[in-house]
């Protein structure tokens, strides 16, 4: 029978607890939320939306084309422009997800006979960028500045060495001058994706590279989505002119995908001009994650300290966090739930959105029904 191996594994899914199910929501959901990647508080601000209304009615419902084709609006390049000057890199290329931005920077700058050198916590679309790109892998331990050495040195030609600066599932965050010391070592290229950085990070929330002092670094590239603090849609890639220009002529998700939605873009610009008028926004979520981790210890569960606004709870198994999460949302609170397979380290997880508009209120009543409904 045609796909009768599906039948197989979603009965091997169930048996391990692995099942995954969609659960739309309503526009008014009732539930505190915890689980989102909306870390400022932006995708139902009023000038976010605002912005996001007019791109549409401006330009329409969508892009019309491939950006090389009709998909190139003002907007786009206005939005790339800004980005580009907050984030402190000499250009920028939006991409329709954050997903597509990580396939095109790996694919596109880690050709036949170069060496790509990921670290083995990096997201799955930084994984899947490097499974596609046509030069020889090397996944390294997580976080290990030593072992990006040691792989760059076994080889001569060029090499990038690929790594998240955030990472999504413990919220801890990357060694990156280290990594780009180890680069620079052996004239190695360092792409890093600041998904989950920026607008939490670095000043104003300009992001973990300009924290880490290299912004703008002829030989340093971000990618980054428009998703999480900027809370609309879409991907950026950021870096030296030479290296977007050939993004433009070379990546494939850039070349042959309809570009990024008018609307989206909007909704970025938006939310891009209002976190430079209130550059207080990323210091705030940041400080909510040191609460929430200070509360959750001392009620005695297990929590990861955040370095930046991601805060993980360990749960005893797959089956339990299952559990765990749907009571939470019993409860009115809408947790995250990580299982194997997203995990690389096998541990199940509560994940938690450190808002930088949650009150004290609300940190308290999540802190408390966390604690009321553990395993």
């Amino acid at each position: 029978m045609a796909f009768g191996w599906i039948d197989e594994q979603a009965e091997a899914r169930r048996r391990a607890g692995l099942v995954r199910t969609l659960r739309p929501r309503p526009a008014d959901s009732p539930l505190l939320d915890l689980a989102s990647n909306d870390y400022l508080g932006l995708a139902h601000h009023p000038e976010v939306t605002a912005g996001a209304a007019r791109a549409a009615r401006t330009w329409g419902g969508g892009s019309t084309g491939s950006r090389l084709v009709t998909g190139t609006t003002e907007l786009h390049t206005e939005l790339e422009r800004e980005l580009a000057e907050f984030c402190g890199f000499e250009a920028a290329l939006v991409f329709s997800s954050g997903y597509a931005a990580n396939l095109a920077a790996v694919t596109a700058l880690g050709p036949h006979g170069s060496l790509i050198v990921s670290d083995a916590g990096n997201h799955a679309s930084l994984i899947d960028g490097c499974r596609l790109a046509r030069g020889e892998r090397q996944v390294v331990g997580h976080a290990d500045p030593e072992a990006v050495r040691k792989a760059l040195a076994t080889h001569q030609g060029p090499a990038i060495v690929v790594s998240d600066t955030v990472f999504s599932v413990d919220g801890d965050r990357a060694p990156l001058a280290e990594l780009a010391q180890a680069c620079r070592e052996h004239g190695a290229g360092l792409v890093v994706d600041d998904a989950h950085g920026l607008g939490v990070l670095g000043d104003g929330g300009r992001g973990a590279p300009y924290a880490a002092g290299l912004a703008g670094a002829a030989d340093v590239v971000v990618t980054a989505t428009l998703s999480k603090s900027l809370g609309s849609q879409g991907g950026v890639v950021l870096g030296p002119a030479r290296v977007i220009d050939h993004l433009v002529n070379a990546a494939r998700t850039f070349i042959f995908d309809t570009g990024l939605a008018p609307a989206a873009a909007g909704a970025a610009l938006a939310a891009l001009r209002l976190l430079v008028r209130e550059p207080e926004r990323a210091a705030r979520a940041r400080a909510v994650a040191a609460e929430l981790h200070a509360r959750l210890t001392a009620a005695g569960l297990e929590a990861v300290r955040p370095d930046a606004a991601v805060v993980s709870v360990r749960a005893p198994s797959p089956e339990q966090a299952v559990r765990w999460a749907a009571d939470c949302r019993t409860a009115g609170l809408a947790v995250g739930c990580f299982r194997p397979p997203s995990v690389p380290d096998g541990i199940s997880r509560l994940r938690l959105t450190a808002r930088a508009d949650l009150s004290g209120a609300e940190i308290e009543r999540a802190v408390r029904v966390i604690g009321e409904t553990r395993p």
